[in-house]
């Protein structure tokens, strides 16, 4: 079987998202930050108000405040944040390999994705994991690299998550 598809800068974003929503480092991360910056923000209230010599709610307040806005926005803030690095690095350099057209034929032994640059072949049993999203599937041949393919260019989308599902559990 062979599929054909297209990765676009927005496809490679999602990856990149889709990889620190879950990753476990990341989401340690991104909980660290979200809750130890307001924890810091009382800590400087409380300093601020002895230094000035005022009452901790007239400092606190403006303080918890902040904080809690913080908590509330700030996994937007990180998310724009990731999108932004995603979209700095497949700019940074040549990525034609990675963008554009792509296709995939699937055999019995394993997979062969060929694109502008080359092609890649991989035994089913380097395949380590199938993950998917709403907009993709993604094929892991390490623990963070691995085949982005698009579902909206695919004709049956659930044909080939059964396929993949059938290969890569038959050869693990």
């Amino acid at each position: 079987m062979e599929i054909n598809y297209n990765i676009t800068e927005e496809t490679y974003m999602e990856f990149y998202l889709f990889q620190a929503k879950n990753s476990k480092a990341i989401r340690k991360s991104m909980m660290t930050q979200r809750f130890l910056t307001p924890l810091l923000y009382l800590v400087g209230a409380v300093i601020v108000s002895y230094i000035l010599d005022m009452h901790l709610s007239i400092m606190g307040i403006p303080f918890l405040i902040f904080g809690f806005l913080w908590m509330l926005f700030f996994p937007v803030h990180f998310n724009r944040q990731i999108k932004r690095t995603a979209r700095k690095m497949i700019r940074e350099g040549k990525n034609e390999g990675v963008l554009g057209k792509h296709s995939m034929v699937f055999t019995d032994e394993g997979l062969k994705e060929t694109n502008a640059t080359g092609e890649t072949k991989v035994a089913w049993v380097w395949i380590q994991d199938l993950k998917e999203d709403e907009s993709n599937f993604y094929l892991y041949h390490t623990g963070i690299t691995g085949f982005i393919v698009p579902k909206k260019d695919l004709m049956n989308v659930d044909s080939i998550r059964s396929l993949l599902q059938d290969k890569i559990s038959t050869h693990r």
